[in-house]
């Protein structure tokens, strides 16, 4: 089992990783960081130094990697330090909107461009990307946040569109969007004070339950969008 993790050292990332790791089956994890060199070492584990939003980058890193069973984006933006959520439409910003698209639906467009032969395969593998439930439009309920919410519904609906693609042409890649909850890492901290205690998870929780997900999926299931207690989610 050969694994790619784009966002290795974020706190999901970090977490899968270690998840992995503890796996007999895994040969070889390739993870990637943007700027700090990774602290996490282990004899199967080959870090690459990648800005995701960077074609160029994404294609030259495809070229470096074997093919895969599992491959993972975790990357992803909810704010700068500049720019919150926005909580009304009066506080939109062009540029942040801007910067929400580059981040987080850019990257898996790339990936899924350059790394469809790496999962081409007889058996299973899986492309998967971090969603948000709050890119779901039938479940809008609250508003505000449109930056965010505009990019995880353009990003889910990317995802859609390459599984039905894929379907012909990788008919065992199972494509999927996961909505981890709200994680205890940098991306969220600033919004964790109304979460309640048991909605907080940890990202070793959000890895099992990714790897749950993925071990109960298949090829039927490519196009759809998962929460991490392994319900789906409307678009």
């Amino acid at each position: 089992m050969n694994i790619l993790i784009l966002g290795g050292t974020g706190g999901i990332g970090t977490g899968l990783i270690k998840h992995f790791l503890k796996d007999p089956a895994l040969k070889t994890l390739y993870a990637t960081f943007h700027t700090q060199s990774p602290p996490l070492k282990a004899p199967r584990l080959h870090w690459y130094q990648v800005d995701i939003t960077q074609e160029k980058q994404i294609a030259k890193l495809a070229q470096s990697i074997a093919p895969l069973t599992i491959l993972i984006n975790a990357i992803g933006i909810l704010h700068t330090e500049g720019n919150r959520p926005e909580k009304s439409i009066k506080q939109f910003d062009s540029e942040f909107f801007t910067y929400n698209m580059h981040i987080n639906v850019l990257p898996s467009i790339y990936l899924a461009k350059y790394f469809a032969k790496h999962l081409a395969s007889s058996k299973a593998t899986y492309f998967i990307s971090l969603s948000a439930r709050i890119g779901s439009i039938e479940d809008n309920q609250l508003g505000g946040w449109i930056s965010y919410r505009s990019s995880k519904a353009a990003l889910n609906m990317a995802l859609k569109t390459i599984s039905i693609e894929w379907r012909h042409q990788l008919p065992r890649c199972i494509v999927i969007a996961f909505h981890p909850g709200t994680t205890e890492s940098l991306l969220s901290q600033p919004f964790q004070k109304n979460v309640p205690n048991d909605k907080l998870f940890s990202p070793e929780y959000v890895a099992q339950c990714l790897t749950d997900i993925i071990k109960q999926v298949g090829p039927t299931d490519s196009g759809c969008f998962f929460s991490y207690d392994g319900k789906t989610i409307p678009w």
